[in-house]
């Protein structure tokens, strides 16, 4: 888990330990730059016997969400185990009980806990950072008709590329962002550059009105559809322990397809102009937070003049 702050998960982990499961947590070591969030659970869990390690340190960060129960089912998610995470956050997971992947899952698990290199074994519905970029172009290269794209990065070169492609071969691809103000400051000029792309060529951008957009989705024809923790930006796909799966089962990728269309019409277009986007961030000063914007204000500003 990258983030484990909620009380009553900790606590249903503290009751699985003391029922006899044994019970192995990998936290991130740092979110965010700080070690508070995961600290609270990590006392806890070793104060009542759980086996707690920190993040394998090949990788910059572990922000892999995943749990594997009874070495028969699994969940590959995008959401955190935080409070915000289960009540005011557009997030998802898939439960596979598929041997192979579950299996795979706990085998990177073990590797990552006993720091050994893993190599994924035939190619599977799971898709491992560092690596995978591959198999999000070709999930967007294969589709004919619409995309769903619910992301909080769009920093990838890479993916950007294949999207507007996409859109240019005539597929509807509906793209949902986080408005770039509310990133940390140092992902502000590639963020909004990377929306500004989109929206140049017409591909439709959308920010969700009364939730925030935390979740990881691609839905491609409404038949195929990737969820999991992976960011569309280069360090997500090249220095990161990241988990996504490809779904393909009818009926895991209807409800996708339902909640995507759910959040399209509860959502409204995201201003990226110039003046919007300057307003925003002042009004965000202002409520207390420092600003650092100077180089996503440069850019805003040398892009309109140019």
């Amino acid at each position: 888990m990258f983030v484990l702050s909620d009380p009553t998960v900790v606590q249903a982990l503290v009751a699985a330990r003391r029922r006899g499961v044994k019970v192995q947590v990998i936290l991130n070591r740092a979110p965010h730059g700080s070690n508070e969030k995961n600290e609270f659970a990590r006392a806890e869990l070793l104060r009542a016997g759980v086996e707690v390690a920190h993040g394998n340190p090949e990788f910059s960060v572990t922000h892999e969400k995943s749990m594997v129960v009874d070495d028969a089912i699994a969940f590959v998610k995008s959401f955190n185990w935080a409070p915000k995470n289960f009540r005011a956050v557009r997030d998802y997971a898939v439960i596979t009980s598929h041997k192979r992947e579950v299996r795979e899952i706990a085998d990177c698990f073990d590797a990552d806990w006993h720091r050994q290199r893993f190599r994924p074994g035939e190619p599977s519905g799971l898709i491992w950072c560092p690596g995978g970029r591959d198999r999000f172009v070709r999930l967007i290269d294969e589709a004919k008709h619409t995309l769903h794209v619910q992301n909080d990065r769009y920093r990838d070169l890479m993916i950007l590329e294949h999207l507007i492609r996409a859109a240019r071969r005539g597929v509807k691809v509906r793209v949902m962002a986080r408005p770039p103000h509310r990133l940390e400051d140092e992902k502000l000029p590639k963020s909004i550059t990377g929306l500004r792309i989109m929206d140049d060529v017409g591909i439709r951008i959308r920010k969700l009105k009364h939730l925030k957009l935390h979740g990881k989705m691609v839905l491609a024809d409404g038949v195929a559809a990737i969820v999991g923790s992976i960011n569309f930006s280069p360090g997500t796909f090249s220095d990161r322990r990241e988990l996504a799966i490809e779904v393909r089962d009818p009926d895991v990728v209807k409800r996708l397809q339902d909640v995507a269309h759910h959040d399209w019409k509860r959502s409204r277009p995201i201003d990226l102009s110039d003046e919007w986007i300057l307003a925003a961030l002042e009004d965000r000063d202002q409520a207390g937070k420092e600003p650092a914007a100077g180089d996503a204000v440069a850019d805003a500003r040398s892009r309109k003049l140019g």
